[in-house]
């Protein structure tokens, strides 16, 4: 019998034959590995080699949800997308909310695993148990927007849409996938929607009306209260998000966002876009009531979605103060369906490669890629999207564009294993710098949940900290790990091994659950979370075995990469994170002492100097299908 809160079901697609069967995961493998980017970890390390291409049609794409997913928890419609990155060449994951994964449980199914490659484009239509491969003719070249309306009119008004625009169908690779339409969700790190337009595959439709089963639905009620009662919800109206104003007002104080290609810590016209954010209201997952996104209200009447990986990485990284420009480069990264870190990253180096005479309007076809030109920006990611000129370049992402380039580029490519760096600058936190450097997927600033806020997040007076912050107080201690309660700790290199590590741990379950890793840290202890996943499967997990999952599903991923030659030399930083400091600030800024925090992080975990986890940290974790590699 499976546990209750799963559908019970693994749709199985094989392209190619054009045939669908469904599998089910017994309950062991549940336990072991949830749901999620676990379940998926799993499931790619048994069926693929340290040979497959990631755009070949043996490479497989999966899209997971889990447990939790489509239930009452708050932050809990969240779905996986997992493979061999088209970008990095190793594990690739991508996470997006919205409606789509509330529907996908609901229509009856865990997940969907994708296998080779259709003869002519397609999408497939979910609904209420059954599944299809429809021909998608119709709507291939069309954008995200587009196939949205599209295929909603032609299966049900009320289903929801996972597509990809024109760059995934051109292969471009920071292509993402985009889900729900104008609401602007992606699934948008590693390239993911190039793997789905390799398998000529243009969306996948959903639709469900079932409902969810509970092993103790009022226990699980209960411990919602809890949490609404603690923190009461978000307000659904503008001039709701001054705690995103202070955010991004915060993060600049202490140069923590990204400016002029990671070279410089402060940019005057950001303090004007942290006042436009004002005149937003804050828009919602399906099942939440906090938030993390903001809907900016035009004078139009229009509004635009956006959040802070949008402004950040194609504003102040390219010296772009223009809100107009960036509503413009956002809303051609959401139609051709691109990742917008990777586009600003890429962006910004191809600004500093022509500003140093690596490139040339020649090279550009006769675009000024200067600083703050945002109508070159704009022309660039148009080619981006179309991969034709110098956007055919670029479109590869800052390494290999670097390596083609040639010369010094490579110094300006902001990237770890391949992806480029998100909008945190990891000097302001030595947590990040440590985490981007060891992140399965590459520098991700997400993936290590609210370990910033334990090492005293933007600087924080002690006394307001304490106040402010008492429930982060309380979330080390169920990790396991003190906050350090100084301004200074941030900054700080002792210890952060022990903090990367577990963080990493508690991120890799709530990816296997499938709920916000934005969100959940900042309103909810683990031990609720626990306590959650009880009341729906039956189970009698404690935050221990909770966090040793988590341990689990993060070495299956190194194991994978492993297997794909990854090991010390890959877990570093661009050189520019680790010898350029940027300006005076209080505390004054630190470079990041990244070879005595890797040593203590991998004594931590168990593994080698190398960062090879060892043989008996293997056997510990359940991991024997790992030990052929670990030799």
């Amino acid at each position: 019998m499976i546990a209750g809160g799963y559908a019970g079901r693994i749709l199985e697609v094989d392209l190619a034959r054009k045939e669908l069967h469904t599998s089910r995961p017994d309950e062991e493998t549940l336990r072991k590995y949830i749901g999620g980017t676990g379940l998926a970890a799993k499931m790619l390390w048994d069926e693929t080699t340290k040979d497959i291409a990631p755009l070949s049609p043996e490479a497989p794409l999966l899209f997971m949800i889990g447990p939790l997913t489509g239930t009452a928890m708050p932050f809990s419609s969240r779905y996986t997308v997992a493979g061999i990155s088209p970008l990095t060449g190793i594990w690739g994951e991508s996470h997006s909310g919205g409606d789509w994964p509330d529907e996908l449980k609901h229509a009856g199914f865990d997940g969907i695993v994708l296998r080779g490659k259709a003869d002519r484009p397609v999408y497939l239509w979910l609904h209420d148990g059954q599944a299809e491969i429809r021909d998608a003719g119709h709507v291939w070249g069309k954008d995200t927007y587009e196939v949205d309306d599209l295929l909603r009119a032609e299966t049900d008004a009320d289903a929801r849409v996972a597509a990809i625009g024109p760059a995934g169908e051109r292969l471009v690779r920071i292509a993402c996938i985009m889900n729900d339409g104008r609401m602007g969700r992606a699934a948008a790190r590693c390239g993911f929607g190039a793997l789905m337009g390799s398998k000529n595959l243009k969306a996948i439709v959903v639709r469900g009306r079932g409902e969810i089963s509970y092993a103790d639905k009022q226990r699980f009620k209960e411990i919602v209260a809890k949490v609404y009662a603690a923190r009461p919800p978000r307000n659904h109206v503008a001039g709701a998000v001054e705690g995103s104003v202070a955010r991004w007002k915060g993060y600049l104080g202490i140069g923590r966002i990204p400016t002029k290609n990671f070279q410089q810590g402060t940019f005057e016209p950001a303090y004007r876009l942290a006042e436009d954010i004002r005149n937003t209201r804050p828009y919602f997952c399906r099942h939440c009531a906090y938030g993390s996104g903001e809907c900016r209200l035009r004078a139009d009447g229009a509004e635009r979605h956006m959040v802070l990986e949008h402004w950040c990485p194609l504003g102040t990284n390219c010296l772009i103060g223009d809100i107009e420009a960036l509503e413009k480069a956002y809303a051609i990264c959401q139609r051709y369906g691109m990742d917008t870190i990777s586009v600003g990253g890429i962006m910004s180096f191809a600004m500093e490669c022509y500003q140093k005479g690596l490139i040339s309007r020649e090279d550009t076809g006769g675009v000024e890629l200067t600083w703050g030109n945002y109508e070159a920006m704009l022309e660039m990611v148009k080619q981006i999207g179309e991969n034709e000129g110098f956007g055919s370049v670029l479109g590869q992402g800052a390494r290999q564009a670097a390596e083609q380039i040639g010369g010094r580029a490579v110094e300006y490519a902001m990237h770890v294993k391949g992806l480029e760096l998100p909008l945190h600058d990891p000097r302001t936190y030595m947590s990040l710098a440590l985490a981007y450097a060891t992140g399965n997927w590459g520098a991700y600033h997400a993936d290590v949940p609210g370990a910033p806020y334990l090492e005293m997040h933007q600087g924080t007076p002690e006394a307001a900290f304490l106040e402010q912050h008492k429930l982060f107080i309380e979330f080390g201690k169920e990790i396991g790990y003190s906050p350090g309660m100084t301004p200074s700790e941030r900054l700080k290199t002792a210890g952060k091994g022990q903090l990367v590590a577990k963080t990493q741990h508690l991120g890799n379950m709530q990816n296997s659950l499938a709920v916000c890793h934005f969100l959940m840290p900042r309103y909810m202890r683990p031990s609720q979370v626990v306590g959650l996943l009880n009341s729906a499967t039956g189970w009698d997990m404690d935050v221990g075995e909770f966090m040793k999952t988590g341990e689990r599903i993060f070495n299956l991923k190194r194991m994978f990469n492993v297997r794909r030659g990854i090991s010390r030399k890959d877990d570093t930083l661009p050189m520019r994170i680790l010898t350029l400091t940027r300006q005076a600030s209080d505390p004054p800024e630190t470079l990041p002492h990244l070879g005595a925090m890797l040593s203590e992080y991998y004594s931590f975990r168990g593994w080698s100097e190398e960062g090879i986890p060892t043989a008996e940290k293997l056997a510990e974790l359940g991991l024997q299908q790992c030990l052929a590699c670990a030799r």
